[in-house]
């Protein structure tokens, strides 16, 4: 029999469902209807139908939004690399090489202390809001070791990508062309079958653009999905071969041109900004305003890395993106949760229409607009995953 589960007493529920009112379908003093995972019915509670629920939980006037979806991770790694950052603080720039500290400890790391790790990191998404969330490899570099982090991330996603094309590892320095052969054969035979996406770090001290054409059609071939690392560390043609290959999303995109907005306005693919990383980099943060007005589909993530942003907490994501990228706050709402899920191509999460995964956040507060208002605050009251 299916299990049915109302949840009313809902002071403000964001639904995205345009039969509501505005951009996020918000209703006020309103009510969810649960059955068997997924939402049934949303509205104003007085006209809940309450003789069909089999259980009824009261939300006590707080807000509920859709769980937040981090459409770009790097969770499964091993090290610290507080020292880089508190140097980077220092004065010292941000590059690309400091990647490779990264997979070496990760390369030492058992198994057994990655997925101890990863579990951790899991609780904080959840208890931070997070319902959905990709993860990346990319701190392996060797076919075992990228094996093993996508078989690890596969424990606790379906949304892995392949990130092989990372950085060329140390033991490649001298012949990078080897390792993208490398790359696109051995290693994405033994990774394709535990991924979703393929994805490139397409940028100087990285990939070039060439390079990362071969690797992200090798992975097409293979039935993988695209992504892209672009223009975080500059400009480049990384945003034009993502649209080149209808690519998913093309992340970063810190220094764009008005060429690449143009490319993406009239593309399907979603400029997922990351705000954590400028942050933490003190690089200047993407034109999110000149992207939304142009008509680009915009989500926010975390990056959750140990290099560039180590923060899991999409709350402070779009309380930086409303404070620093002149997004207002039902912009950055929409894009931590229906825009990452239109980075990951999901029509099943990120919203509560009716069909929709039941995943949502209960807040302690009476707004959604309290994640950008009271910033730093704790205001995940319970999470909630269908």
């Amino acid at each position: 029999m299916p299990h049915a589960t109302l949840l009313t007493g809902i002071g403000e529920l964001v639904t995205f469902d345009p039969s509501h009112e505005g951009p996020l379908g918000v209703v006020r003093d309103a009510a969810l209807l649960e059955v068997d995972g997924r939402v049934e019915w949303t509205g104003p509670a007085a006209a809940a139908p309450r003789s069909d629920a089999d259980a009824v939980l009261d939300a006590g006037g707080a807000a509920v939004i859709p769980g937040f979806v981090d459409s770009h991770t790097h969770l499964v790694f091993g090290g610290d690399r507080a020292a880089e950052f508190e140097a980077r603080m220092a004065g010292r720039p941000y590059s690309a090489g400091g990647i490779r500290s990264t997979v070496a400890a990760t390369r030492e790391a058992s198994d057994e202390v990655l997925r101890a790790r990863l579990a951790r990191f899991v609780i904080e998404l959840r208890a931070q809001g997070t319902t959905t969330f990709e993860i990346k490899s990319g701190y392996g570099l060797t076919v075992p070791d990228e094996e093993r982090i996508l078989r690890l991330a596969g424990e606790v996603t379906p949304e892995t990508t392949f990130l092989g094309a990372h950085v060329v590892p140390a033991e490649y320095a001298d012949d990078p062309e080897a390792y993208v052969e490398l790359v696109t054969g051995a290693m994405l035979d033994a990774c394709a079958p535990h991924a979703r996406w393929i994805d490139v770090f397409c940028e100087t001290g990285a990939f070039t653009v060439e390079q990362s054409r071969r690797i992200l059609t090798a992975g097409a071939e293979r039935g993988l999905g695209v992504r892209v690392h672009a223009s975080q560390l500059g400009p480049g043609d990384g945003v034009a071969l993502a649209v080149e290959l209808d690519a998913a999303s093309v992340d970063h995109g810190t220094y764009l041109t008005d060429a690449d907005v143009a490319l993406l306005a009239g593309s399907d693919t979603v400029a997922t900004l990351l705000p954590g990383v400028e942050f933490s980099t003190r690089h200047p943060y993407p034109d999110a305003r000149g992207l939304i007005d142009a008509g680009v589909r915009v989500a926010l993530a975390s990056d959750c890395n140990p290099g560039s942003s180590f923060t899991s907490s999409m709350p402070f994501c779009i309380a930086v993106a409303v404070r620093d990228m002149d997004m207002t706050v039902p912009e950055a709402v929409r894009a931590a949760t229906l825009g990452g899920a239109e980075a990951l191509r999901r029509d099943d999460v990120g919203h509560l229409r009716p069909g929709a995964r039941a995943d949502y956040v209960v807040l302690d507060a009476p707004t959604y607009v309290h994640l950008a208002y009271r910033p730093g605050v704790p205001l995940v009251a319970s999470t909630h995953v269908a």
